[in-house]
């Protein structure tokens, strides 16, 4: 917007000029970090679901139990009721069952998909964000002295969903809208 102001225009600092190819390099910026947050989402499924060695890790000897969950594992019973810390710590060991693990997977998977295809994201992004913040509260970084005792990868990974949604990324390459109706509106 712009007002004008003893007879020139006055750019409004709330709505800096932005032209059709910085809006474009945007959307595409929009869509990448929607397709990557997507993907940590969908890739803490499938790691702990069929024990993929990276952050669910391999049997601890041979002959021991398996930690995915396709082999028994409970990808959210063992750090709920023996890694969480805090004041909120006997509050998650006494949730954690078989039915936070299905929670838990089901919030992993129907986010990633969500987000990777760009549908839902209004819910999705409010999902995914409720379940970072209980994460981060399991964890509880006050207490621990991580690098940073407020803002850690479980804030940042809420915001960039909300971000993500409120910028309607998942419209980016949707043929008959080539920008979200958001950034058109900067123009």
């Amino acid at each position: 917007m712009s007002t004008i102001h003893e007879g020139r225009a006055k750019q409004s600092l709330a709505t800096p000029p932005v032209g059709e190819s910085a809006t474009r390099v945007a959307t595409i910026a929009a869509a990448a970090i929607r397709l990557s947050i997507g993907w940590v989402f969908l890739w803490a499924f499938l790691d702990k679901a069929f024990g993929l060695h990276y952050s669910t890790g391999a049997p601890v000897a041979e002959g021991a139990p398996a930690l995915a969950w396709i082999n028994g594992g409970t990808p959210s019973q063992g750090f709920m009721k023996f890694a969480a810390i805090g004041p909120l710590k006997d509050a998650f060991a006494s949730a954690a069952g078989v039915w936070t693990d299905w929670l838990f997977m089901l919030c992993l998977l129907g986010v990633g998909v969500a987000v990777m295809l760009g549908v839902g994201l209004r819910i999705s992004a409010v999902a995914g964000s409720l379940l970072m913040l209980l994460m981060w509260a399991a964890e509880w970084p006050l207490i621990q002295g991580s690098n940073n005792p407020l803002v850690d990868y479980h804030i940042i990974y809420a915001l960039v969903l909300v971000v993500c949604a409120v910028l309607l990324a998942g419209d980016t390459f949707d043929t008959e809208t080539p920008t979200p109706a958001v950034l058109r509106q900067l123009q």
